[in-house]
């Protein structure tokens, strides 16, 4: 079953009552979860069994559609989880250095167009070969363990030396869950949807490393993006010269079609151009859902990117400080050394605010992205712990440094003196950006000289 028919399905069986709830619920203790049930074939008798669908969020990551199959006729059972965001803008790289056994219980979330590569045993699982999952280190072994051993009996005799092979690959996989030797675990999805649990969230995680790159052609045709003929481009034509006026642009609120990011309802989104003082002309885009009342505000800078990064150091004592406008772009990450704090620059999108509402919203978005039911009792405590230690420095009851570092040099920090210079609890510095910087922005391929001749 496809995403779209899977939400489709949700659409469908959903009666008046809940039509005005959000699709994608979190899942509680507190409060039941309406789940979907549909009749659908089974693929092993062919008789009618059940498919429950349940969209859902999972922490740290984003909205899905668990499905399960059950067929009471044969027995047959099946799970599948499929993305139900959209696909993102970047693929996603993801490295893990399994080396204990809590580990092995780290939360996996792969989709369809993911692969999986342990390259210790030489183990490779392409895209598109499995059905996308929410599983754990331990059960993507278990269920490679498992398709090797199908049909081994038949297999010992008419091909007894290819079985004897698998069987010690087999044992191979065994030695990885004893963990008597670390392994890596590769995965990299090309859609950008896919997840490995950080144990030590919201710390960053030394065992952990996620990176993006961008997608090559071959790529997108395999996810359905297509690029448009440029020879066919006949619905956009250039605006003449001075017909639009940018005085006309900055004054002027403009609409598009969206979809909610909480609900996934539709919704409108309302975009303009302003001018930062002090710093650069920016585009503030709100978004306000009418059916879960969700609202968010979003930032991009309106220029390009700075010849430099910059990292700004903000000392946090007393409730002025707190007041300080903040223009944090798509491309800072944040970090507080007091709390071994590290939020990555996709954790928060861009935003104008200040730094007491930047805290918050770290706060709120640590708080409720949590595995809260499923959790150990350590990582609640610690994580509770964490909790009530941010509300002190909220009630300026502990003394922070909030670090703002941006390698596209698109932030901004307000400084409280009259000549606009930073002051004695504002530190900003200038750096230059390293090869893994230009690489992450995109600008080690960038060409902006004689480009037309590659065209």
């Amino acid at each position: 079953m496809s995403t779209v028919d899977a939400t489709r399905a949700v659409n469908d069986g959903a009666d008046s009552t809940t039509k005005d709830q959000p699709i994608f619920q979190e899942i509680s203790a507190d409060q039941a979860v309406e789940v979907v049930e549909i009749e659908s074939a089974c693929m092993n008798c062919f008789q009618t069994g059940t498919t429950r669908l349940l969209p859902t969020k999972i922490p740290f990551f984003r909205e899905v559609v668990l499905m399960s199959f059950k067929c009471e006729h044969c027995g047959y059972t099946n799970n599948e989880m499929q993305s139900a965001s959209e696909i993102q803008k970047n693929g996603v790289r993801i490295e893990l250095q399994v080396q204990k056994s809590a580990d092995l219980n780290r939360r996996v979330v792969r989709s369809d167009n993911s692969s999986i590569s342990i390259p210790e045993v030489e183990l490779e699982i392409p895209v598109q070969s499995q059905k996308g999952e929410v599983t754990t280190v331990e059960g993507i072994i278990e269920r490679t363990i498992t398709g090797l051993s199908q049909d081994q009996e038949k297999r010992r005799i008419d091909h007894p030396s290819e079985a004897a092979s698998i069987d010690a690959y087999i044992d191979r996989l065994r030695q990885l869950k004893e963990l008597s030797t670390p392994f890596r675990v590769l995965l990299e999805d090309i859609s950008g949807n896919s997840f490995i649990e950080n144990l030590l969230a919201p710390a960053s995680d030394p065992q952990l490393k996620t990176s993006h790159f961008t997608r090559t052609k071959e790529q997108n045709e395999m996810l359905g993006l297509y690029e448009q003929n440029h020879e066919e481009q006949h619905l956009l034509k250039p605006i003449a010269e001075d017909e639009w006026p940018l005085e006309n642009l900055q004054g002027e609120v403009l609409q598009f079609a969206t979809n909610c990011p909480e609900c996934q309802a539709p919704c409108e989104t309302n975009m303009k151009l302003t001018n930062i003082p002090h710093f650069k002309e920016v585009v503030i885009m709100a978004t306000v859902c009418e059916k879960c009342g969700h609202k968010t505000n979003e930032v991009k800078s309106g220029g390009g990117i700075e010849p430099q990064g910059v990292r700004f150091k903000v000392r946090i004592v007393d409730k002025e400080d707190l007041t300080r406008d903040v223009l944090k772009s798509e491309t800072c990450s944040l970090a507080i050394p007091e709390l071994d704090l590290d939020v990555g620059p996709h954790a928060l999108c861009g935003r104008f605010t200040t730094v007491e509402g930047l805290l918050v919203a770290m706060r709120d978005q640590i708080d409720c992205t949590l595995f809260h039911d499923s959790a150990d009792d350590g990582s609640k405590q610690k994580m509770d712990t964490f909790l009530q230690t941010f509300e002190d420095v909220l009630k300026l009851q502990r003394v922070i440094t909030l670090v703002l570092e941006d390698p596209a040099g698109n932030t901004y920090v307000q400084s409280l003196s009259d000549n606009d210079e930073p002051d004695e609890k504002l530190t900003v510095e200038r750096y230059d950006r390293s090869f893994e910087d230009n690489e992450d922005l995109g600008l080690n391929d960038m060409k902006t000289e004689n480009y037309e001749q590659n065209a």
